[in-house]
C-alpha cells in the first residue's frame, strides 16, 4: 500500500503526538505537524501540496475554495469540532474532499467564562503579577458577583451551562438572542429579556453564539450605549460576533468598566493590535477549549476517523 502523507495544522503548543496514539495508522500514514500559523493562504497551498490528509483545528486555517482548488491531491479533511464556519463544505464536495469533525462531551468554555468573570471583578490575575513582581499589597478592590444580574446572550447548550454556573454563584440571569422566547428561558431557569433590556440591565454580559451571517456585529455601538459605566463584556464565542473597532472605543474612553476577551477576529492576536495596550481588557488566547481533555478527544477522534476512512466508513461526516 502506498503511504500517505499526514498534516497536523496549527498545533500551537505541539502537543498532537502526545495526545493521542497515532501508531493505530503508522503503517499507513507519515505524520508531519506544523506549528505555526501558515502566513498567507499561498502560504498554505504550498506547504500543504502533497499532503492527502489534513488535520485542522477549528478555525485555524481556513479552507475556502480557492484553497481546495490549490490541492488537487487532497484527499480527506478532518476539522475539531462538529461544524467549522471557515470551511467551505460544498467546495469540498466539488473536489471531491471528504470532511469529517470530531466530539467531545462536555464544554470548559462554560468554566473558562466564569473564570473570566471572576478575573474581571476580583483582579485574581493582576493581583497575582504585582505580589510575583514584588510589589506592595493589595491594589484592586473588586466587586461581589452575588446579587449581580448575568445577560447571557444566547441560551443554548453552552449559554444554559453557563446560566446554571452563574446561578450557582447567587446570580440573576437574563438571556436574549434572536430567536430566544420565554418558554426556552422559563426552561433553563432564567428570565426572559429584550436586547436592549438586557445591555441596560445587566452587570455583566457574556455572549454564547455561533457566528453566522445573522451574527456577525451583533454586537455594537448602541448595545455598549445601553450598558450601564459599571458594567462588563465578556465573549467567549467568536471574535466578529462583537463590532472591535466600538468595543475598543468604548473600552478606551472608559465608557464600560471593562471586557474579557478570549476571541478575536484575526488569530493569533497581532502583537501591534490596540487591543493589547488597554489596561481595562483582559485578553486570553482563545482557551474556551484548550484542555488535556478536549485535545485528547479531538486529535483520538482524528486518529480513529483516518483509520475508519481507509476503510471506508468515514466517521462523523460533515460532506
Amino acid at each position: 500500500m502506498t503511504r500517505l502523507r499526514c498534516a497536523i495544522l496549527d498545533d500551537y503548543m505541539d502537543l498532537t503526538l502526545r495526545m493521542a496514539d497515532w501508531s493505530k495508522i503508522s503503517d499507513r500514514v507519515d505524520v508531519k505537524v506544523f506549528t505555526e500559523p501558515f502566513a498567507s493562504p499561498e502560504a498554505a497551498a504550498a506547504a500543504l501540496a502533497d499532503f492527502e490528509i489534513v488535520c485542522a483545528m477549528r478555525e485555524r486555517t481556513p479552507f475556502p475554495r480557492a484553497l481546495f482548488a490549490a490541492l488537487p491531491k487532497l484527499k480527506l479533511l478532518i476539522t475539531s469540532g462538529m461544524r467549522n464556519a471557515s470551511f467551505d463544505l460544498e467546495a469540498a464536495k466539488d473536489h471531491h474532499v471528504v470532511v469529517c469533525g470530531t466530539q467531545w462531551g462536555r464544554d470548559p468554555t462554560a468554566a473558562l467564562t466564569m473564570g473570566l468573570i471572576l478575573e474581571l471583578t476580583r483582579n485574581i490575575g493582576r493581583e497575582s503579577a504585582r505580589m510575583h513582581a514584588g510589589e506592595f499589597w493589595q491594589k484592586f478592590i473588586g466587586i461581589e458577583i452575588e446579587g449581580r444580574t448575568l445577560g447571557v446572550v444566547g441560551l443554548g447548550k453552552l449559554g444554559a451551562k453557563v446560566s446554571g454556573l452563574a446561578k450557582a454563584f447567587g446570580m440573576n440571569v437574563i438571556a436574549w438572542s434572536p430567536n430566544l422566547t420565554p418558554e426556552r428561558c422559563k426552561e433553563v431557569g432564567v428570565g426572559y429579556a429584550t436586547k436592549e433590556e438586557l445591555f441596560a440591565a445587566a452587570d455583566i454580559i457574556t455572549i454564547h453564539m455561533v457566528l453566522s451571517q445573522r451574527s456577525r456585529g451583533l454586537v455594537g455601538t448602541a448595545d455598549f450605549a445601553r450598558m450601564k459605566p459599571t458594567s462588563y463584556l465578556v465573549n467567549t464565542a467568536r471574535g466578529p460576533i462583537v463590532d472591535e473597532t466600538a468595543l475598543l472605543e468604548t473600552l478606551k474612553a472608559r465608557k464600560i468598566a471593562g471586557a474579557a476577551i478570549d476571541v478575536f477576529s484575526v488569530e493569533p492576536l497581532p502583537l501591534d493590535h490596540p487591543f493589547r495596550k488597554l489596561d481595562n481588557l483582559v485578553l486570553t488566547p482563545h482557551l474556551g477549549y484548550v484542555t488535556e481533555e478536549s485535545f485528547g478527544a479531538h486529535y483520538g477522534q482524528m486518529v480513529d476517523g483516518i483509520d475508519a476512512w481507509f476503510m471506508g466508513e468515514p466517521l462523523r461526516r460533515l460532506a
